[in-house]
């Protein structure tokens, strides 16, 4: 799907680069009312009203869109009614009509209003048929992976994201993920067939700092230009690099590992995700 450029009758339009959204099909803005529900802003404050996440705050009201992850409701047909915009993540989201009874679903790459999905065993390995991965031919590109069984897809859920099937050893199948890592997923976990919606996201320009605050991100303050008290790699005389790039915590940046191995889901992985180090 394009990007579209703006003519810069002003400063913030003069480097604005956003979707052309030719993909959407709802007629109105508003999403289906039974399937939504009120987000609280928190402004990165926990229950004591301290600020525990920085850099959080204002931002337009935004309702949370429900989307069907277990894709549990096996063998019945669905059709696809809308392609619609979810301010919660970057990909489109799909609202199907199954028998009356209506989901949304991660809108995968190319599905167009009255196409037929469905899940489960009798799926066929169609563009948004979720299906398990047992049943999934080699070398298929995938999308909203399941890592348990049952509990809903937890993996390549971003927009233009997906996995390709690499293969099958014993009661695992080998995936590898968009990062580039290489890991055994159980067979019994379901996925689907396609790439997520809206591929160009990460080729969008937000031009402005306003376009930010309206998505709830306030200024974020280089740690450099801070004074020792206030972060580790805060002083020094004139632009000084402040040392190793770490967090305002003390967290490495850059290169430092922070997985911890003894973390139960490591022995699962075949090869680590590609770094800039490696």
């Amino acid at each position: 799907m394009p990007v579209k450029k703006h003519k810069p009758v002003s400063p913030g339009l003069r480097h604005y680069v956003s979707n052309d959204y030719s993909e959407l099909t709802s007629k109105s803005s508003k999403p289906y009312k039974k399937l939504t529900v009120g987000l609280k802003k928190s402004g990165g404050r926990n229950h004591d009203g301290k600020m525990t996440v920085r850099n959080i705050g204002g931002g337009h009201k935004k309702k949370y869109r429900i989307i069907d992850f277990k894709r549990d409701n096996e063998g019945v047909v669905g059709t696809v009614q809308t392609i619609e915009y979810d301010p919660n993540r970057s990909a489109y989201i799909a609202l199907v009509d199954y028998a009356g009874e209506k989901r949304y679903i991660i809108a995968p790459n190319g599905l167009k209003v009255g196409t037929e999905i469905v899940s489960g065993k009798n799926a066929t390995p169609v563009v948004g048929n979720a299906m398990y991965l047992s049943d999934i031919p080699l070398g298929a590109d995938i999308h909203a992976i399941e890592m348990n069984p049952g509990k809903g897809a937890q993996l390549a859920r971003s927009a233009g994201t997906n996995a390709t099937l690499m293969g099958r050893e014993g009661k695992y199948a080998i995936i590898k993920l968009p990062s580039g890592e290489v890991r055994r997923i159980l067979l019994t976990c379901k996925a689907t067939i396609g790439t997520t919606s809206n591929p160009d996201h990460g080729l969008t320009v937000m031009g402005k700092a306003g376009r930010n605050r309206w998505k709830g991100r306030r200024p974020r303050v280089r740690g450099v230009a801070m004074n020792p008290v206030d972060h580790p790699m805060g002083g020094g005389e004139g632009k000084a690099s402040g040392g190793h790039p770490r967090s305002r915590t003390g967290v490495m940046a850059k290169g430092q590992k922070t997985r911890n191995n003894k973390k139960h889901s490591t022995k699962l992985i075949i090869s680590k995700r590609k770094t800039k180090n490696t």
